[in-house]
């Protein structure tokens, strides 16, 4: 896939939005690039963010462990770039 693949799905997922909603292209495209912001951000990342919001509420490390333990179990976080070399390991190991 080529580097501005990306931005031609999002381009129309922008004019998608737009059409289907009463977003402005502005606020749609500002929609687009915080929802592939949410589903950029490592596991790591986001333990360290949520670690440090729940801390800033009040929250005590044990409660958070266990918070961050559920969330992450339900988070949805994107894939790690892979080499040729491991995807054809994926396929034939």
């Amino acid at each position: 896939m080529s580097h501005s693949a990306p931005d031609a799905v999002n381009r129309d997922l922008i004019e998608h939005l737009t059409r289907q909603t009463t977003l402005s292209s502005a606020a749609a495209k500002n929609l687009v690039t915080e929802v592939l912001a949410y589903y950029r951000e490592t596991p790591e990342s986001f333990v360290r963010r949520r670690h440090l919001e729940l801390r800033q509420q009040g929250h005590g490390n044990s409660a958070i462990y266990s918070t961050i333990k559920t969330e992450i179990e339900q988070r949805l976080f994107a894939a790690e770039p892979h080499s040729e070399r491991q995807i054809r390991r994926i396929i034939y190991g």
